[in-house]
């Protein structure tokens, strides 16, 4: 008894442990991609002073800021930074697939899936968006504290070996980021992207494998199995295998790439070797609309 009692507090502390771990990690990526506030600051409705501009045509003359214009010849405007947040929902793949890793120097995807989607959590927040989850858990809001709740939640594992997009209490005409290995059935992907897309809803689709499921590179006698354990097969000839794997696999891409498409999102395939910084810049400027 007293043996189950001290495995299950040493698990409880493991599983504590975690997200406070991936948020610092969250936090400092962050940082390293964008310094301060600015990221996002942009004119438009608000309070607090951005710029002066040159009058345009179509400006009102209410907007004219006469102690500015005064200097000189010209007319100014002072803009105003815009305040009016974006509602930003995240769906972070749970499912066992997710924690696969092909070299113990390698994160598995979902470490990385998950730092990807709380360091952009972290910028949006800074830049005075809500970010939340899809679903009803837990809705978009702004702070701090927010991102600590995110973080929590985020670290929670699923037993299935796919999960599928979490497409519920999508908020009309807000922004959206779904990150997973999506290996499983492409057909709940397509649903939850079209039931998104006729709620206004926009976004990215950022896909995460192991440079291994990328290459194939295996030889010989091989078994593979499913994370989860549910799936297995084996063969002695696995190179014999690479051809119609990578043929699969580019089907696959294909198939996220047309149906981002058709549905106003941007698709992004990273790789858990590759740069993390770069992804979360790439996924950070598409969010504000800035790739296609």
């Amino acid at each position: 008894m007293t043996a189950s009692v001290t495995q299950l507090r040493q698990h409880a502390q493991e599983e504590a442990s975690r997200f406070p771990a991936l948020l610092a990690r969250a936090e400092q990526l962050a940082g390293t991609v964008l310094l301060g506030e600015h990221g996002r600051r942009r004119a438009g409705l608000g309070d607090d002073f951005w710029q002066y501009r040159p009058m345009r045509a179509g400006d009102s003359y209410r907007q004219i800021d006469w102690r500015r214009s005064a200097r000189g010849d010209e007319q100014f405007v002072r803009e105003r930074e815009w305040q009016i947040a974006q509602s930003v929902q995240i769906w972070v793949d749970p499912g066992a697939s997710m924690r696969f890793s092909s070299d113990k120097a390698l994160p598995t995807k979902a470490d990385r899936a998950r730092l990807m989607a709380l360091a952009t959590a972290v910028l949006l927040i800074r830049g005075g968006e809500r970010v939340g989850l899809t679903g009803w858990m837990l809705p978009p809001r702004r702070g701090e504290a927010q991102v600590l709740r995110l973080a929590e939640i985020l670290s929670g594992d699923s037993e299935a070996d796919y999960a599928e997009p979490e497409a519920r209490g999508m908020i009309p005409h807000a922004r959206a980021l779904f990150v997973s290995d999506f290996l499983g059935d492409l057909d709940a992907v397509e649903a939850a992207l079209t039931k998104a897309a006729d709620r206004g809803v926009r976004g990215v689709l950022a896909q995460v494998l192991d440079p291994s499921e990328e290459h194939f590179p295996f030889e010989g006698r091989t078994i593979f199995e499913s994370v989860g354990a549910s799936v297995a097969h084996e063969t002695l000839k696995a190179g014999d295998l690479r051809a119609r794997y990578l043929d699969r696999l580019a089907e696959r891409k294909a198939r996220l790439e047309a149906l981002c498409r058709l549905t106003g999102w941007h698709y992004q395939c990273h790789h858990t070797d590759q740069s993390v910084q770069a992804a979360l810049l790439w996924i950070y400027r598409a969010m504000d609309g800035g790739h296609g």
